[in-house]
């Protein structure tokens, strides 16, 4: 029996072969999530373009997601909405031995967006896996897990991403994109100031208050706050709120961005962490609207100074360039999220890189590292600790 992405023939809607893929998604979140959720929503634009381009995708996710693939679930319902996100990782591994169990008659090539817990399984298959890193790599207790695994193939979101785990068999460096009409390009030029995303010390949102002040212009604020970052919102956060001037509005899901982002003058990404990639920024590119960002992780790679936004490290740069905004197109905006970020580059990507997983000449033989990140005794002992805590 056809399921609905199977279509007719062995050819994808592009003219090449048509392709079995494995999507394997985190279950923190639906595919696509309800409101905040980066990863997730990138594994739904993945899906449902090669889904559209005629490929057999099989998505393996939480059972109340929405897509055009096969749909295999890993629980019943999003871990973080049904309050228990601690269950991920567990949960996690039944979902992995079913992907794997049997995938050489299933799947071509297997895409884990799950960071390293797919990598073992990696090895007990002839099906390629590749795996998009989504997160930040920079934790070096981490790094002996990826040292044992280093020939497992991976993509980075962007250059800086990878530059802590430069061993690792890095295949591309593939940008996040989004659907070409997802979000709305508006002219603008917009009234007030955006902060969008979650609310944590790394994402510093009192820098984008304080801007907003010195500025004198309103700022929205549309986040979410995790469990863990509950009581940083309530003794750093909260007591800056002044609304209008400085507004907290909560989570918004994707329907309300266009309009959150389009009505913005600018888009404050005020972060103080390697940034991994910042799927808000092309976000608000998409709507037009220029982008401040302190120069952390990929923003050089992303914003283009003065054509899309301005980078700026400190609260008087971050003044500065509120000043200039009105300097910059928002059309140009638009026009580099249609050139660099559409979901069509991206899925053009990874077909790349899954045809030249699939091809003989093309696939590497898993195999112990050998160079290797230091073992964790080694770290303990660089920072001048014993194993015996001596």
């Amino acid at each position: 029996m056809d399921r609905p992405n199977e279509g007719k023939g062995g050819y994808s809607h592009t003219g090449t072969p048509r392709l079995r893929v494995a999507q394997v998604a985190p279950l923190y979140e639906r595919i696509p999530p309800k409101l905040y959720g980066g990863t997730e929503r990138v594994v739904s634009y993945i899906t449902e373009e090669l889904v559209r381009r005629g490929h057999q995708v099989t998505l393996f996710a939480s059972g109340d997601s929405q897509t055009g693939a096969r749909l295999a679930s890993g629980c019943p319902q999003s871990l973080r909405l049904a309050g228990k996100p601690e269950l991920g990782a567990f949960l996690q591994l039944p979902m992995l031995s079913e992907v794997y169990e049997g995938a050489a008659n299933r799947f071509d090539v297997i895409h884990s967006h799950i960071d390293y817990w797919s990598f073992p399984f990696a090895r007990l298959t002839s099906v390629p896996t590749v795996a998009t890193m989504h997160g930040r790599l920079d934790i070096e207790e981490l790094h002996p897990v990826y040292a044992r695994y280093r020939n497992v193939p991976l993509v980075s979101i962007s250059d800086a991403q990878r530059a802590p785990l430069p061993l690792m068999n890095w295949v591309d460096t593939i940008y996040h994109g989004l659907p070409r009409d997802l979000l709305r390009f508006s002219p603008g030029p917009g009234k007030y100031l955006a902060f969008l995303g979650r609310i944590s010390p790394e994402k510093r949102p009192d820098l984008a208050i304080e801007v907003a002040r010195r500025v004198g212009i309103p700022l929205k604020i549309a986040a979410k706050v995790d469990a863990v970052d509950r009581d940083y919102f309530g003794t750093v956060i909260k007591p800056l709120l002044s609304p209008p001037d400085v507004e907290y509005i909560g989570e918004i899901g994707e329907s309300e961005k266009s309009e959150f982002l389009g009505n913005a003058l600018a888009f404050m990404f005020t972060i103080d962490w390697p940034e991994p990639f910042g799927l808000a920024m092309i976000e608000a590119l998409a709507c037009g609207t220029p982008v401040i960002a302190r120069p952390c992780g990929s923003i050089p790679e992303i914003v283009r100074p003065g054509v899309t936004g301005f980078v700026a490290s400190s609260v008087d740069e971050m003044v500065a360039a509120v000043g200039k905004i009105g300097e910059l197109s928002r059309q140009e905006c638009r026009t580099e999220f249609e050139n660099r970020f559409t979901a069509e580059i991206m899925v053009d990507r990874y077909e790349q890189v899954y045809r030249q997983l699939i091809e003989p000449e093309q696939r590497k033989v898993f195999e112990k590292p050998k160079e290797t990140y230091p073992s964790p005794t080694r770290m303990r002992s660089i920072r001048g600790v014993s194993e015996s805590g001596s």
